[in-house]
């Protein structure tokens, strides 16, 4: 990621974005599959290398999101229908839902924003100092991996 941030030339903006663009983003999406592997990396990484800028790539991320949050989602309470109504409740769990999309809202906002002047370098070094603290605290007996 940090490689593609800083890759230089022309940056295309979300109105040359191609359907072989999305295609190639959506692709890379499924390397998300991969544990440890973020989807948003993933996705956001493949539209840097297609030159798109940013701000565009950000926010085709979490477009192409939608549709894969919200099939879990249905299947999840579909699945898991007789677990929610006993357990927490369906009341507790649409509020949840409606709060944390209100939540995820500003956030994005927030970070289309943040973005638009800024690389990702701070992203890229919070998940590499996280990803060696978590390592370090797995090797030392000190948290468990299940």
């Amino acid at each position: 990621m940090w490689f593609a941030d800083h890759v230089k030339g022309p940056k295309r903006h979300e109105t040359d974005v191609t359907w072989k663009d999305t295609l190639f983003i959506g692709v890379a999406q499924c390397v998300a599959l991969v544990p440890g592997i973020s989807r948003s990396g993933a996705t956001i990484s493949a539209g840097l290398f297609k030159g798109l800028d940013r701000v565009a790539v950000t926010r085709l991320s979490f477009f192409l999101a939608i549709p894969a949050l919200t099939a879990a989602a249905v299947y999840e309470s579909v699945t898991k229908a007789g677990d929610i109504a006993n357990g927490v409740g369906w009341t507790p769990t649409i509020l949840a839902t409606i709060v944390s999309f209100f939540v995820a809202y500003v956030s994005i906002a927030w970070l289309l924003k943040y973005v638009a002047r800024h690389n990702f370098t701070v992203f890229i070094v919070y998940r590499v100092v996280l990803g060696v603290v978590i390592m370090a605290l797995l090797a030392s007996g000190a948290i468990s991996a299940t």
